[in-house]
């Protein structure tokens, strides 16, 4: 006779007829309404309430990238409204599509980079050293360093430091990324900001987030910011303005020529 085979099982929810349970807790008599929107995620994803520190940095990171004007998400977004005004979940999803590997998404990269530093049999110093030189020669991109607007330093990551030292997490990841920063701005013989994303990545392994997930704030933060455009655009539309603006500004390369009044 055949074995049955297992049933897959998950250890998030279930319901009964009057409840709802999350991670065995009674979401009406347990949940709303006594914990926190950060504590419920953190509940919800680990299966543990967090400690006062860990909603301390997950509050932090979370407000951090939830705006920074009009980036790429943003654009996109408040197009897509114009274009599709009963379908706001449109609009986010477009908007959520560009946290990727060169805006708002580089954490994953920045954390799997300070793992290696810190677990480096050589030791932090000689490791990041390494590392540095190894991203110039073979000319890969820093995760997590460099900004377009903010010269010489991105002004978040001191903030993030100072609320993780007050939450009792100002560990090894953050002294890491500290010691990546001087190798690099010496290998590349120029001051290179660390930026948010970086930052954010080091306060997310001090709590020991995984970092397969780490994305994931990120796009949590982001869409609430999406939320705050997508209202604006409906007050103060400027998404005709932004097409228009995208014709006037790019030439045709073709043999057909038009007048332009």
């Amino acid at each position: 006779m055949a074995q049955e085979k297992e049933r897959p099982k998950s250890r998030i929810a279930t319901h009964s007829e009057t409840a709802i349970y999350v991670r065995d807790a009674n979401l009406v008599d347990d949940l709303i309404g006594k914990v926190s929107f950060t504590q419920m995620l953190y509940f919800q994803i680990f299966g543990r309430h967090p400690t006062e520190g860990e909603v301390k940095i997950l509050d932090a990171v979370l407000v951090t990238l939830m705006e920074h004007g009009f980036t790429p998400s943003v654009i996109v977004a408040r197009l897509i409204a114009m274009s599709s005004p009963e379908a706001t979940q449109a609009a986010i999803a477009a908007g959520l599509l560009g946290v990727g590997g060169k805006f708002v998404g580089t954490t994953e990269a920045a954390a799997h980079l300070l793992r290696r530093i810190v677990e480096a049999p050589e030791g932090v110093e000689a490791a990041a050293r390494a590392e540095a030189e190894r991203h110039r020669k073979e000319k890969l991109l820093l995760p997590g360093f460099g900004h377009p607007f903010h010269k010489p330093d991105d002004p978040r990551p001191a903030r993030l430091f100072e609320v993780a030292a007050e939450a009792g997490h100002s560990g090894k990841y953050i002294a890491a990324l500290k010691q990546f920063s001087k190798e690099v701005d010496e290998v590349y013989g120029r001051h290179l900001t660390i930026n948010a994303t970086s930052a954010i990545a080091a306060l997310l392994c001090e709590i020991d987030v995984p970092v397969h997930i780490m994305r994931g704030f990120s796009v949590l933060s982001r869409c609430a910011g999406l939320i705050g455009h997508l209202n604006e655009e409906h007050e103060l539309p400027v998404a005709r303005t932004l097409w228009e603006n995208a014709e006037a500004s790019v030439d045709y390369l073709g043999v057909v020529q038009v007048r332009h009044e």
